[in-house]
């Protein structure tokens, strides 16, 4: 049997060194979520009979030596806010149960072109609007190392999809953590992508102003292809990456305190492990950070309540109440309130530029917390607004300033390191990623 556990970088050769077939491939993966006893919980639908025609052109290509891209063939999943041409796409919420889009989003479309194969649809909280993974209305998918614990979200299906092996690569989007959380807690590569690089045409928005595409996988290689087809641009040359001379500011400032003590202890050994390679690491506080982060619940809760709101109040009783109840909360946020802290907050982002210039990215744990466990946050709802708003805390900083950003695995289950690079700066954080991560997880 074909292994589906391969990363999609691995499967892209063996597809174009003839080791490995499209189709059989793609019949494993499918065979692979007929098996899970949990795959209802981590696929919306699949796309069975797109795929394995898809399978069938991909291996044609590479019988002739046409391959569409370096991942033509590759089967990978589909968070559910990614429109699919005569398949649904309910962003996880049944206020949409039964909504069909005529046509694929704009990053499918290239996707496609790209010879990727859409293997399906994936679980993920209700309208994006948590980062804990939990959605009791649809479906909460496993945590994929610890089955009882919350997977993160809001890409939560994504995540767990990869995990398993049940595509080769997943693609969620992030508008405060929610690719790097759900990476982070299932030990995958995350990429965040920089508001506005990649196409947003024929994707559910939750905040526009803030709403990013990204993938999940297993390699920061597979992270670096992926965005190049979705971004319809040349792959980063990750060849002879190197951690010489690179400068990382090390952020130490009271709004990311504290930590659980997992986090700390990897991040503080990845630390030492990225000097030990060379690193020039400064510990600093950041004035902008510390600024900017009381400034989230006047941004995104008003942007995520005028584009649902409407939707919400129709019916509400279809919502989960602690994500309802979030998405409510904007509607206390006066309009002079909100044009205000949006100078305030383009004001902090310019001081974070200069803050953070010297430097080639900027560090911090991924995730403040571990993964809680997903029983108790369904019974306890004032357990999951507080583990929700924790676990969003340090992947928020990313979203804020507008930057892109990456989380890579270290060698403790659930925590992650996280560079924050310039933005519009992918290429070059990459490149980092792909020196760092052998180094933090050897």
């Amino acid at each position: 049997m074909t292994d589906t556990k391969l990363s999609a970088s691995e499967i892209g050769a063996g597809i174009a060194a003839g080791r490995i077939d499209p189709v059989e491939l793609t019949q494993a993966y499918f065979d692979a979520i007929d098996a899970h006893p949990q795959c209802d919980r981590i696929y919306a639908r699949t796309t069975r009979d797109r795929a394995l025609a898809e399978a069938e052109a991909a291996r044609e290509r590479a019988k002739l030596n046409v391959r569409a891209s370096s991942l033509d063939g590759v089967p990978i999943s589909w968070k559910d806010l990614y429109d699919t041409a005569g398949v649904a796409t309910e962003h996880g919420s049944r206020l949409l149960a039964g909504r069909v889009p005529d046509s694929d989003a704009e990053v499918v479309k290239r996707a496609t072109n790209a010879g990727m194969v859409c293997l399906g649809k994936t679980h993920q909280t209700e309208l994006a609007f948590s980062g804990l993974g939990i959605n009791p209305m649809t479906a909460t998918p496993p945590n994929g190392i610890a089955p009882e614990l919350a997977p993160g979200g809001s890409s939560s299906g994504a995540a767990v999809s990869v995990k398993l092996g049940m595509a080769a690569a997943g693609i969620g989007s992030d508008t405060g953590g929610s690719v790097r959380i759900p990476s982070v807690w299932n030990d995958l590569v995350g990429l965040k992508t920089t508001l506005g690089r990649l196409p947003t045409d024929g994707v559910l928005p939750l905040c526009a102003r803030f709403d990013t595409i990204g993938p999940l996988c297993h390699t920061v290689e597979d992270a670096a292809r992926i965005f190049a087809i979705l971004d319809s641009s040349k792959a980063a040359d990750l060849s002879g990456a190197s951690l010489s001379g690179a400068r990382f500011l090390v952020l130490d400032t009271p709004a990311l305190a504290p930590l659980d003590d997992a986090p700390q202890a990897a991040f503080e050994a990845a630390l030492a492990r990225l000097s030990a390679a060379g690193t020039v690491l400064v510990h600093a506080a950041s004035p902008a950070v510390e600024a900017a982060m009381p400034l989230s619940a006047t941004l995104f809760t008003p942007e995520a309540y005028a584009t649902w709101g409407e939707a919400i109040e129709a019916d509400p009783d279809k919502m989960f109440g602690p994500v309802r109840d979030r998405f409510r909360a904007g509607k206390a946020v006066s309009g002079p309130q909100f044009v205000a802290d949006w100078q305030k907050l383009d004001a902090a982002r310019a001081a974070f530029a200069l803050e953070s210039a010297g430097f080639d990215a900027v560090l911090l744990p991924t995730a403040p917390i571990l993964p809680p466990n997903t029983q108790r946050l369904l019974d306890d709802q004032d357990y999951f607004t507080a583990r929700n708003l924790e676990a969003l805390r340090n992947t928020r900083v990313g979203n804020l300033m507008g930057s892109c950003a990456l989380t890579l695995p270290t060698e403790t289950a659930h925590c992650g390191v996280m560079a924050i690079g310039r933005p519009m700066g992918e290429e070059h954080l990459l490149r980092l990623g792909a020196a760092m991560a052998p180094v933090i997880r050897p």
